[in-house]
């Protein structure tokens, strides 16, 4: 497991702020890197220590070109259930990234083959430098469901009914949550230079373990992430639990 580094922190903040300096440490070396970044209330602790580090001074992204992960599908961009909504509430807003380097699958398109194809050429033509991504409880890192294989390239993806459940709480009620989403594939991610996953909960201990020391299957989807060469794993000691005698 010499291609995974695992980081137990005490406790969700200590994670945000080890994630926070990892990407400033990319920002630092790179500063017209290219990041792919992540959803859901994991990632936002992250996001407000980069925040807090740019109006220090600590940190530009004036040259940073920035890739989301997914997007549901359909879904307007005003919608404040939108990930381009949540990423401009958590860090978009907040930071001196130009509008044009930002990108995140479009909830709106006519099209949806049309527009994960161009979105696919659009990362392929940059590369990603550091993907950030969270686990969901049955496994899935972006909207990359449990399955027969891995999802090769960006697509549209029929939402699992544990994601509905688990997203529910972002929504008035579980019957409002988007039931399709548009997201990054498997081969999309695994060719990110770097990989930063973040695990937070005591209920995302069990699915961690599995993806990181069992068998590499899609019907774990992080499960694939033991093939590439370069991943940092940062949880928190409820979502660590399991890994610390292993580590």
């Amino acid at each position: 497991m010499n291609n995974i580094k695992i980081f137990t922190e005490e406790n969700y903040s200590e994670l945000s702020r080890r994630s926070a300096q990892i990407i400033k440490t990319q920002l630092d070396a790179k500063p017209a890197s290219v990041l792919g970044l992540a959803t859901g209330s994991t990632p936002i602790g992250t996001y407000e220590e980069l925040v807090r580090l740019y109006k220090a001074g600590e940190l530009d992204f004036s040259q940073v070109t920035t890739f989301n992960l997914d997007e549901y599908f359909p879904i307007a961009k005003a919608s404040d259930q939108s990930y381009v909504f949540f990423m401009r509430k958590h860090l978009f807003d907040f930071i001196n990234i130009p509008d044009e380097k930002i990108n995140i699958p479009n909830g709106e398109a006519t099209n949806h083959a049309a527009e994960c194809d161009e979105y696919e050429k659009k990362i392929a033509a940059s590369g990603i430098d550091l993907q950030l991504l969270g686990i969901g409880n049955n496994g899935h890192i972006a909207f990359n469901e449990p399955a027969d294989y891995f999802p090769s390239v960006t697509h549209y993806v029929k939402l699992d009914d544990t994601t509905i459940k688990a997203n529910s709480r972002f929504f008035q009620n579980e019957n409002e949550v988007p039931r399709h989403a548009l997201t990054m594939g498997i081969k999309t991610i695994m060719q990110a230079k770097k990989i930063l996953l973040l695990a937070s909960g005591a209920g995302k201990a069990e699915i961690l373990c599995e993806a990181i020391f069992g068998t590499i299957t899609p019907k774990n989807p992080a499960s694939v992430l033991q093939l590439h060469h370069d991943v940092t794993i940062i949880t928190d000691k409820e979502a660590g639990n399991l890994l610390i005698p292993r580590q």
